[in-house]
């Protein structure tokens, strides 16, 4: 039989009670607010054809790494799930996921899906074997219907603002139809070189050729490179986008001469380069961004720190971002040096930075934030985007860095409806931090309510400048 589904109202707050009773009033008075969604992988064609999402394996098993990495893990194949595999029985895939739903037990994952069958699908009995069928009628049944259509979606969860992710190359024609349709939905892009920045990027030589065609510049010599990302940045920005963003292996930054930055990129272009130039060559792009950010006044994030597609077998059958990048060992003091030399006090510079690596937390980041005005930190992002690493995060940085020198919430999904489930969670820790240092007497209770409001809205916009 069966078992109710009951998200309890205290979920993830403290445990002493005089500490979740102030977390309890904090919550209350930001639970509501708007969302802002400053870096998401979400489709802006969802938004710009307002189709509907389909059943319930389109929506919330084959977008979410999460999910089926997860299952992967347990010896579900990839194809079975509907993974690169459009013809796949969706029932029969969803079947596959309910059977073993007690695998995320303890996981954010399941934090996030229980919020999103409960809130917004109504539904009251937990996902597991017998229940399968009647999870993926209701939510495809409901998919049908106006009300979850994207756009709507969008303003019934009190979303002000999503910026997605687009690299160089990108048309941006969804962005464009989105702005021509007449809603009123703010759906902005987000400028995401690594395609055009990275010599290991697959089909990185092709890329120049279309970045040429695009930005009308010979993208095979260094100047009209820098050009060309000049003018698409700008395209960009006319687009909506106030941020770039920077996915390399580590946080490597290089100030090269313009000389040897040109004879490099010579190299890079030539088919002559190896890995040690690759980095080099990466090292050398963050500085020549951060300069353009000085320029055009787009915020910066460095996500460092991934070594991507690491399953090799995975990746050459279905692609990138298929739950196989893995966290690796991150240096920012002597990797971002060369770069902080040359604009460490620009305080008309913002770089946001993330990590995925928590010892980096306490013993480097928190005290670069503490001292440079350019740097701010990102929450705990991807694998610690959960309620231990969120707390971790709070616990490690704060006493260097302030609240202050961070940003907010930034979720960082491909679901669309693990959005407001990833808010409800961060505010409920944010919420808890601060009751925990009410009760112990290191804020007062007015001070901890603005820092609600701030870690839940405020922050984010500011550092965006959404």
């Amino acid at each position: 039989m069966s078992r109710p589904l009951v998200l309890h109202p205290d979920r993830l707050l403290p445990v002493e009670p005089k500490a979740q009773a102030i977390a309890r009033e904090l919550y209350a008075s930001v639970m509501n607010l708007p969302i802002v969604s400053p870096h998401g992988h979400t489709d802006p064609s969802w938004f710009a054809t307002n189709t509907s999402f389909g059943n319930a394996t389109d929506l919330l098993l084959v977008p979410d790494h999460y999910v089926f990495r997860m299952l992967y893990s347990q010896g579900v194949s990839l194809e079975s799930l509907g993974v690169g595999n459009p013809t796949v029985d969706a029932r029969a895939a969803w079947r596959l996921f309910a059977e073993r739903y007690h695998l995320f037990r303890a996981t954010p994952s399941r934090v996030w899906l229980d919020w999103v069958f409960a809130e917004a699908f109504g539904i009251e009995v937990r996902l597991d074997a017998e229940t399968s069928d009647l999870y993926f009628d209701m939510i495809t049944e409901a998919l049908a219907t106006d009300a979850f259509r994207p756009r709507a979606l969008f303003e019934r969860l009190g979303i002000e603002v999503i910026a997605t992710t687009e690299s160089p190359i990108d048309t941006l024609e969804h962005h464009a139809a989105i702005g021509a349709s007449g809603w009123s939905g703010k759906v902005v892009t987000a400028y995401r070189p690594d395609p055009v920045v990275d010599p290991e990027f697959e089909g990185f030589s092709a890329n120049l050729d279309r970045f040429s065609q695009l930005a009308g510049e010979d993208c095979r010599s260094w100047s009209g490179y820098l050009a060309a990302h000049r003018k698409r940045r700008a395209f960009f920005a006319a687009h909506g986008a106030t941020s770039t963003d920077h996915g390399h292996p580590t946080a490597q930054t290089a100030n090269l001469s313009p000389h040897e930055a040109a004879a490099l990129f010579d190299k890079i272009v030539g088919g002559k380069a190896g890995a040690a130039e690759a980095e080099l060559f990466r090292a050398q792009m963050l500085t020549e961004m951060a300069a353009m950010s000085v320029d055009d006044g787009l915020v910066m994030q460095i996500h460092p720190g991934s070594f991507r597609n690491h399953n090799a077998g995975v990746f050459a059958r279905f692609g990138r971002d298929k739950g196989a990048d893995i966290p690796t060992r991150t240096d920012y003091v002597h990797a971002l040096k060369p770069l902080l030399d040359r604009f460490g006090n620009a305080r008309d510079l913002s770089i946001i930075l993330f990590t995925l690596d928590e010892s980096a937390y306490a013993r480097e980041l928190a005290p670069l934030a503490g001292h440079y005005p350019c740097l701010k930190l990102g929450p705990a992002w991807w694998f610690h985007d959960s309620p231990e690493g969120m707390r971790r995060f709070r616990r490690m940085t704060t006493e260097t860095a302030g609240l202050y020198n961070t940003v907010g919430f930034n979720d960082d999904t491909r679901a669309f409806l693990s959005i407001p489930a990833r808010h409800d969670l961060a505010r409920r820790i944010d919420c808890g931090f601060l009751g925990e240092l009410v009760a112990e007497h290191r804020l007062e209770d007015w001070e901890a309510a603005e820092l609600a409001q701030d870690l839940a809205y405020n922050f984010v916009k500011q550092a965006y400048r959404l």
